[in-house]
């Protein structure tokens, strides 16, 4: 009985440690993400905010309104950035 409990308590101890490593990965992740959200949010358009904030409030899913939004806002940096610096 001492060895089957043994055993599983180096199961566990082995899957705490699977976890913890795997928390402090998506805690990194997590914290990337969020500075290329700041990034983005600060080079992003007032209208492009608004638009995109529009394409939230219709419902529509925040995963397919962003690869939307995206492809409908690359062509509008440059050019707001372009008219930026000469304004």
């Amino acid at each position: 009985m001492d060895l089957v409990k043994s055993h599983l308590m180096y199961a566990v101890r082995e899957e705490v440690e699977v976890l913890k490593e795997q928390i402090k990965e998506l805690i990194e992740k997590n914290s990337q993400l969020e500075q290329e959200n700041t990034l983005l949010k600060t080079l992003a358009s007032p209208e492009q905010l608004a638009q995109f904030q529009a394409q939230l409030q219709t419902g529509s899913p925040p995963s397919s309104s962003q690869s939307q939004g995206t492809t409908t806002q690359q062509p509008a940096q440059p050019a707001s950035q372009g008219s930026g610096p000469s304004a």
